[in-house]
């Protein structure tokens, strides 16, 4: 397990928890100095759990790249001038679809590669799934980020001033983020509305105590495809956008997170519609790192737009690290388990489990869908 170079990144693939379960079933684990400092995770208690360090600018640090059988990392890393042998397995965040120097240096490497964006969401893989544990950590925060933001209270208080008002949200997305958002503005007292392309998510808004704003009634509905979200023709957006005009006028806060694995987010917030919000209102962009649901968005960055505060949030989960990297780790851990038989690594390239998001089989690229993209980024 490598120290998370990205800037902003402070998420670590391992915990002194699964380093200790990865042990019991006989791995030898590896971990960088300082890789777990920015989590709340010492070298030492890392080292007690039985985690071999090392220093990863050292003459060392080569000889451990070069006989690892796995790579666990939460983001992408850069592998030029990384050792790393033919048939080693890399597990973590890799972004495949607009990876595309990563691609060919899995392929020139004859590296194998499992990307956990790809994992299909089939009861086996409920302990490892990485997307939903990150995103509901996405959920949380963002509704923090908006109250901080906000120029009101988010619950009614009764004073001896008079009453305050509950502050209004809206949700664009009932996914794990925005099921999670719902249910921490409910916790903050507020009144909250969502906004899904799926008729089935009402019951489990209003599970949450939120009010579901119906879809438009059209025959090309998006719905989903193992799990995930698919991409919305444009008549279905604009219709969309239509009924969500009267719900933004009496916003306080949007809270946006629809996207579409390997497509561009849906943009779901015009800049027309921008204007229906009152000043001072603000709007929280978890898909900014796929192009935005909200016009004008710009990740990692806070824009005012005409009096709306425009918050792109592109990496939430690293802002809250320590319980971040713990229920990563534990997806991590819970894949690898899976790959261990009788001591050895073994991936099966026809397993339900790891067809989809198995990229790569000792270098061979095994979705031909991430090509296209990754021609685009080269060129």
């Amino acid at each position: 397990m490598p120290r998370e170079r990205r800037s902003g990144e402070t998420r670590v693939a391992a915990t002194p928890e699964t380093v200790k379960r990865l042990s019991s079933r006989g791995c030898s684990v590896w971990l960088e100095r300082t890789a777990g400092q920015a989590a709340g995770y010492s070298d030492a208690a890392f080292a007690e759990a039985g985690a071999e360090l090392f220093d990863g600018e050292s003459t060392e640090a080569e000889g451990l790249w070069a006989a690892a059988d796995v790579l666990l990392t939460v983001q992408a890393p850069e592998l030029a001038g990384v050792p790393l042998k033919p048939g080693a397995l890399l597990l973590g965040l890799l972004d495949p679809f607009r990876n595309g120097g990563l691609m060919d240096q899995l392929e020139s490497r004859q590296v194998s590669a499992l990307a956990l964006e790809l994992l299909p969401r089939i009861s086996r893989a409920q302990t490892m799934d990485a997307l939903s544990s990150q995103a509901n950590i996405a959920g949380y925060k963002a509704v923090l980020l908006a109250a901080a933001a906000l120029d009101r209270f988010f619950p009614m208080l009764m004073t001896a001033a008079g009453t305050v008002q509950p502050a209004k949200v809206v949700v664009l997305g009932a996914g794990v983020a925005g099921l999670q958002a719902v249910a921490t503005a409910r916790r903050l007292g507020a009144m909250v509305k969502v906004s899904d392309v799926r008729p089935a998510a009402r019951e489990q808004v209003e599970s949450l105590g939120g009010r579901f704003i119906e879809p438009p009634q059209l025959e090309e509905a998006p719905g989903e495809v193992g799990g995930y979200a698919r991409e919305a023709g444009a008549v279905f957006l604009e219709a969309q956008r239509q009924l969500l005009a009267p719900h933004l006028q009496e916003a306080d806060v949007v809270i946006t997170t629809a996207q579409v694995p390997g497509k561009p987010a849906p943009v779901l917030v015009t800049r027309e519609m921008l204007a229906l919000l009152r000043p001072g209102a603000v709007v929280v962009d978890l898909a900014v790192a796929q192009g935005g649901n909200c016009a004008g968005s710009e990740p990692d960055a806070e824009v005012l737009l005409d009096g709306v505060r425009l918050i792109g949030a592109s990496n939430l989960p690293a802002s809250v690290p320590q319980h971040a990297s713990a229920l990563y780790a534990r997806n991590l851990a819970a894949l690898l388990e899976v790959l261990l038989k009788d001591g050895e690594l073994q991936l099966d390239p026809e397993d339900p489990l790891l067809d989809p998001c198995l990229i790569t089989h000792q270098g061979v690229c095994r979705r031909n869908d991430l090509r296209p993209a990754r021609q685009e980024v080269v060129a």
